[in-house]
């Protein structure tokens, strides 16, 4: 596909102007976030912008409404929103696209792929390179439940067993690795996208749109080959399942903090899913 602009996905730093201000565009490694993040970022977009938090397909967070400084956010809010802890890097704003099935280390799947996001999230805000991927550039990890197989679109993987799994690269399949590697083989992959993307307005956004592949293809492991349906709404395997609709206020999270949940999952299917809590531990 030829590009005729560079990627303009909008982030913190540089929002999208909008009508109605800035829409600013807050990456969630993973979808994992502590409520009270949640709950500062609420009261940011309460002062700020239009008091609402949205979330997107890629179970990031949206703020609409936000006040402008050029083609920035203006400095106040800006101050505000890193206070959340949401941003903890500004050079790495739009790259921490990083989707992982909700209910990983909760319930169900191959494997806790928990330790997997935050090793990948690290090694994006480690390299200074790597701020240079495009904003709409997406690392889906499927723990092997299948919930995500409609969303591998640059690299990402998908267990296969507690201990292994195999690597997706564009729509098809890479190597088989260990867990404990895997970040630092999407990492080494997303370096050599970067060399090969080519440079100014045509540069590839995504891995399927290279001239070359960016692997040698492998075939699919048994199990990798994985699929089911999206999350449903209400009481889940290891939790609730909440529908945003129109957005969350400060309102609906000030009763959400009441239901003992310490952190909380934005959930690719426009919701949040609530952990239930941990039994109490026996004496």
């Amino acid at each position: 596909m030829a590009r005729s602009r560079p990627d303009r996905c909008p982030g913190i730093v540089h929002p999208w102007p909008a009508e109605d201000g800035g829409l600013v565009r807050i990456r969630v490694p993973g979808g994992q976030l502590p409520l009270s993040s949640l709950v500062a970022l609420a009261e940011v977009a309460t002062e700020h912008g239009d008091g609402r938090i949205r979330t997107t397909g890629r179970a990031n967070l949206q703020v609409r409404g936000m006040p402008v400084d050029g083609d920035r956010l203006a400095e106040p809010a800006l101050a505000a929103l890193e206070a959340t802890g949401l941003l903890p890097s500004r050079a790495h704003d739009r790259v921490r696209n990083v989707l992982a099935s909700p209910q990983t280390g909760l319930t169900g799947g191959r494997a806790d792929l928990r330790p997997v996001v935050a090793a990948l999230d690290a090694h994006l805000l480690a390299d200074e390179s790597l701020a240079e991927l495009p904003g709409r550039f997406l690392f889906t990890l499927d723990d092997g439940r299948g919930d995500l197989a409609d969303r591998h679109k640059d690299l990402g993987l998908v267990a296969l067993d507690g201990t292994r799994a195999q690597l997706r690269v564009g729509e098809g399949y890479g190597d088989v690795v260990a867990l404990d590697d895997a970040a630092a083989a999407l990492v080494a992959l997303a370096h050599h996208f970067l060399s090969a993307r080519g440079t100014g307005p045509a540069a590839a956004w995504h891995v399927d749109e290279l001239a070359d592949p960016l692997v040698v293809p492998s075939p699919p492991e048994p199990g990798a080959d994985v699929r089911s349906a999206p999350l449903a709404f209400g009481t889940v395997p290891g939790g609730e399942h909440l529908a945003v609709g129109d957005g969350l206020t400060l309102n609906d999270l000030t009763t959400m903090a009441g239901r003992s949940a310490a952190s909380v999952v934005i959930t690719p299917w426009h919701g949040v899913l609530i952990p239930a809590p941990l039994p109490e531990e026996t004496p």
